[in-house]
């Protein structure tokens, strides 16, 4: 297999040539959905893998403070951008999500995640969820829209929900893993919604 896409350049060149074929070009209909019906809290919110931002600012347009991050670097320009052009105040800037300034450990209510798990290799998911606990207050959850297939082959690389809870359950409580109701054409049927707090947090509810 090879290991191109553990290179910003694989992403950038993607960005580039318009191959992002992950970038919807809006906001994942599964948050859209969700976020119209729960009374989730704001605050402070970690985007992995953030792309132009899509997500990251429905989010912010919605009163979470927004910090999203990512490999390609004209995908972190895009998604300031957007943030400029709707006026809102989310904050863009380009890492290795394995890589994240110390600073920011445990300083964030929530880290969201969409189709950056599917991106990285299988064998690096145990340190993901490593960084996304590292980055959670002890109050804190996981938010995530997984695109779970069994397609050979990746990036997009394919995970079962048995996986990801079982990768997850160490320090999370996974009970909260449904089949969302609404995806792309191409997704339907294969997204499923995450809601993971930490053991022993209480979900921020209004």
């Amino acid at each position: 297999m090879s290991t191109s896409f553990l290179s910003p350049d694989f992403w950038e060149n993607r960005y580039q040539e318009n191959t992002a074929r992950w970038d919807l070009g809006q906001p994942a209909l599964a948050f859209v959905d969700w976020l119209t019906d729960c009374q989730l809290q704001p605050g402070r919110m970690m985007v992995l893998g953030a792309g132009r931002g899509h997500d990251a600012l429905w989010f912010a347009s919605h009163g979470f403070e927004v910090v999203g991050v990512d490999f390609a670097p004209s995908a972190v320009e895009q998604a300031r951008a957007l943030a400029q052009e709707q006026q809102l105040s989310a904050q863009f800037e380009q890492h290795n999500i394995f890589e994240l300034p110390d600073d920011w450990h445990h300083s964030f209510d929530y880290v969201l995640e969409h189709t950056c798990f599917c991106a990285i290799a299988p064998e690096q998911r145990p340190a993901y969820v490593q960084v996304v606990q590292q980055l959670l207050k002890p109050t804190g959850q996981f938010i995530g829209l997984f695109w779970a297939h069994d397609r050979p082959g990746g990036p997009p690389f394919g995970s079962r929900v048995a996986d990801i809870q079982a990768l997850f359950s160490e320090h999370f409580d996974v009970s909260s893993l449904k089949p969302v109701a609404r995806s792309v054409p191409q997704r339907q049927g294969e997204e499923y919604l995450a809601q993971f707090p930490r053991k022993g947090a209480i979900a921020r509810h209004a």
